[in-house]
């Protein structure tokens, strides 16, 4: 089984995850193709229980530019 951690994702993407309904289906898509269905078997404790950001717009955006800085340097 392989397996993702949601940190590792765009927060974009982490947040759909999380927030998925049981039994709701994900299509993931590329270049126009289907390569794959998710669905969700039950909701996580996590997900019940930490469905607002608490954090602040400040540290979200903080968040944003790390992962923004740390792309920029993977690429070059």
């Amino acid at each position: 089984m392989k397996q993702i951690d949601l940190d590792d994702l765009p927060p974009r993407a982490a947040q759909l995850l999380k927030t998925m309904a049981p039994g709701e289906t994900l299509t993931l898509v590329q270049g126009g193709l289907v390569v794959g269905r998710l669905t969700v078997a039950e909701a996580s404790v996590a997900a019940a229980e930490d469905t607002l950001d608490e954090r602040s717009p400040e540290e979200r955006m903080t968040e944003v530019m790390e992962q923004f800085k740390s792309a920029i340097h993977d690429e070059f």
